[in-house]
């Protein structure tokens, strides 16, 4: 095989996505850190499945078309770093394909190697060991293998073997993959997608792909361009052919639709033979409706200009917005109140359970209604989408560095409004500094890490996301870290209970560091936080 068209490549994308949802727990239990967290493979599964969403309701006749639609709905949904790094290099990949009807082995390596360069870019530091490990070396290995052979099958043969073969290697890059004996999860769910692949393409249909590219013909479409560039066509297009010919054939139907579709997009053409309903976005509307007076008698026309309503829509949207949003991820009842309290505007759910998309919380800058947009990520497996967020966002947009729910809600704190951007950058950067969060939560796998022996079940505690205490009590392992973080600099103690956690405990705990470290003021509030007992701040 020399060449891969536009309907091959979508089903090499529906196959990958398929196998790592087939193979999503087995992704997640390579991560080494065992925290409930969301997961490596979780995260790529639902990024996968984002990104071929819009691929299964549409044909594109152009690789660079599905390449570029799976880029899109990936980095919409992309979830977690490990998420949010697929997305990237698919990004890379589709950027390779640009323009290209058909790909061979010289656009295969190109598209390979430009995703893996995306997705490095993306990191401030990057890591080797890692998926971009992964992701690298194949596209290096392809490149020479390339010089010998045409043949795509072949090449993608040769991207499995190579890609198991670095991904084997990891643990010997990254010490932390070599205590705990495994590979890199991230890389694993690379070539878990890899193999989908390569499974479509050699004709071995995979379980749940076989039907994955079913999906509803005619579904409406969104207008939701946030660009007048996205803007291709300009006349939305709607009519009915109200009386057709007595004659008319469901082939005429079908004809009518391709007809339509090379004068626009966003077709949609539905009948029961009794009337046509015709949904076009095209640059000639009165040679849409030419070709349906072929099949019978217009009705109910309606043509709208997108140009002139997206100026108005972006017009007006632009006077009301005020000066300043906020935009916070948390998760419980307790923390939604306090940061409603601090008036954040929008609250996205997400954190130690669920990593929220970038398209998420892009909605949620969106939704604030203001020109400049504070985030806090509040986790550090969220910062990178929330980054991403923001680089889709036409608003101004800080992505403050809060790795915890307490330091979020120092930062917003810190927040003042009569103060400018800059400045409320630099105070609610320093007040989350300040802050040192515990967390005490139980293991999930049986792993080794940092030289500590974990066994699943055990109490973990945790300081600023580093694995500090193990036990087998919760409130000693909470005494323990607030020992360990209580300096006589502190001043404040603030405990967060969690959701699982027995009132009468948490009031035991407030009176212990009450007593303790009497230099300090110490709070105590239900956070509502699942899966995490406490969350300390000290600061």
């Amino acid at each position: 095989m020399k060449t891969i068209d536009g309907l091959m490549l979508k089903e090499m994308f529906l196959s990958g996505a398929a196998n790592i949802n087939a193979n999503r727990e087995s992704v997640d239990a390579l991560n080494v850190f065992p925290v409930p967290d969301g997961d490596t493979g979780t995260n790529m599964c639902q990024t996968m499945n984002a990104a071929v969403k819009d691929l299964r309701e549409r044909t594109f006749p152009s690789v660079y078309e599905v390449a570029n639609c799976a880029a899109k709905g990936a980095l919409r949904g992309a979830r977690g770093n490990s998420g949010v790094i697929l997305s990237q290099i698919l990004r890379g990949f589709a950027k390779g394909l640009e323009g290209a009807e058909e790909m061979d082995a010289y656009l295969l390596v190109k598209a390979l190697r430009s995703g893996a360069e995306m997705a490095y870019k993306a990191i401030m530091k990057p890591k080797e060991g890692t998926i971009l490990t992964v992701a690298r070396v194949t596209a290096d290995d392809i490149a020479r293998e390339a010089q010998k052979t045409g043949d795509l099958v072949e090449l993608f043969g040769a991207l499995i073997n190579y890609g198991n073969a670095i991904l084997k290697k990891t643990p010997d890059m990254l010490p932390v993959l070599k205590s705990a004996g495994v590979v890199d999860s991230g890389g694993k769910g690379l070539m878990t997608i890899y193999a989908g692949f390569y499974a479509a393409l050699t004709g071995k249909p995979m379980e749940d792909a076989a039907t994955a590219g079913s999906g509803a013909v005619g579904a409406e479409f969104v207008d939701d361009h946030e660009s007048l560039e996205e803007i291709h066509f300009a006349y939305c297009t709607e009519f009915l052919v109200s009386h057709p010919r007595p004659d008319m054939k469901e082939s005429d139907v079908v004809r009518l639709r391709e007809r339509l579709e090379r004068i626009g997009d966003c077709v949609v053409v539905v009948s029961d033979m009794s009337i046509v309903k015709v949904h076009v976005h095209t640059n000639d509307p009165g040679r849409a409706l030419q070709m349906a007076l072929e099949l019978g008698e217009l009705d109910s026309i309606k043509i709208d200009n997108m140009l002139e309503e997206f100026r108005e829509r972006m017009a007006k949207r632009e006077s009301d917005l005020k000066e300043y949003g906020m935009v916070s991820v948390a998760l419980g009842e307790g923390f939604a109140e306090i940061f409603k309290d601090l008036l954040v505007d929008k609250l996205v759910d997400g954190g130690q359970t669920m990593n929220p998309s970038i398209e998420d919380l892009f909605e949620a800058i969106e939704a604030t209604h203001a020109k400049n947009v504070f985030v806090l990520p509040n986790n550090t497996n969220i910062i990178l989408a929330a980054q991403q967020a923001a680089e889709l966002s036409k608003k101004r947009v800080a992505v403050l560095p809060t790795k915890s729910v307490p330091m979020g809600i120092a930062a917003a704190i810190a927040f003042n409004g009569e103060k400018s951007f800059e400045e409320n950058v630099e105070a609610m950067t320093e007040a989350a500094g300040r802050v040192h969060t515990a967390s005490i939560t139980y293991a999930v796998r049986d792993t080794s890490f940092d030289g500590m022996e974990i066994h699943e079940g055990d109490i973990m505690g945790l300081i600023d996301n580093k694995v500090k205490r193990l036990g087998n009590d919760v409130q000693e392992v909470a005494r323990q870290l607030m020992g360990e973080m209580v300096t006589p600099e502190s001043e404040l103690i603030t405990i967060y209970a969690g959701a699982d956690t027995p009132q009468e405990d948490a009031l035991a705990l407030e009176a212990y560091a009450g007593e303790t470290f009497d230099m300090c003021e110490v709070m105590l509030h239900n956070g509502g936080q699942p899966l995490y007992y406490y969350l300390i701040a000290v600061e």
